[in-house]
Formats: C-alpha cells, sequence, structure tokens
C-alpha cells in the first residue's frame, strides 16, 4: 500500500494506492492522521487506485472521518472502484461517509 498527500487551499488531498487490510492499516492511518494539519478545512480521500478495504480498514475511515468533523474539517472518499463502493455499501457506510464519483465532485461536496 502507498498513501501519497497533496495539500491545496486548505484542502488536503490523499491517494491511496493497493489495499487496506490488517497488515496496512496503521500505516494507512497514521499516514492520514499525520498529514492533517489545523488548518485544513476538508480531507479528501482518492480511492482510484484503491483495490480492497477490509473491516479494519473501515473502521479506520470511519474513525478518521468522525475525528476530522469533530475538528470541524469536512471529510469525503472519492472515485471507489465498483468492488470497494460494494464494501462500503454492504457495511452501510456509505449512509454515513460522503462518497462522490469523482474528485470534482468531492471537492464540491466539501465546498458547500
Amino acid at each position: 500500500m502507498d498513501v501519497t498527500t497533496e495539500r491545496k487551499d486548505g484542502v488536503l488531498s490523499v491517494r491511496v494506492d493497493g489495499r487496506i487490510d490488517g497488515s496496512t492499516v496503521v500505516e494507512f492511518q497514521e499516514a492520514i492522521e499525520t498529514a492533517i494539519a489545523d488548518g485544513d478545512r476538508a480531507v479528501i480521500v482518492d480511492c482510484e487506485r484503491l483495490s480492497y478495504i477490509g473491516s479494519a480498514g473501515l473502521r479506520t475511515v470511519l474513525n478518521i472521518a468522525k475525528a476530522v468533523s469533530n475538528r470541524n474539517t469536512r471529510f469525503a472518499l472519492c472515485s471507489l472502484s465498483e468492488p470497494v463502493q460494494r464494501i462500503f455499501e454492504n457495511s452501510g457506510f456509505d449512509t454515513i461517509i460522503t462518497i462522490r464519483p469523482s474528485r470534482a465532485e468531492a471537492l464540491a461536496a466539501v465546498e458547500v
């Protein structure tokens, strides 16, 4: 798994490449938590290259979403592949976390 971050105009963009499972979830969590800054008004996680997310990854995404929400920072996922989208739907997390089909739509959602 590889996590890259970029910040522009107070929006932290996180790109995940590979799998988030029991063996990579700590690395994923630390990468995002380390990257989040006090001035961020939004965090977008681009999942275009995410091939799989397990239950540990789902919990971590939910915990990160709650943590940034407590800081009045918006959170969204975008560009989920069909299999990853199904995992979020089957778990019900798609009703809790903002998910958009593209990065542009995620940016628009966090600007509201």
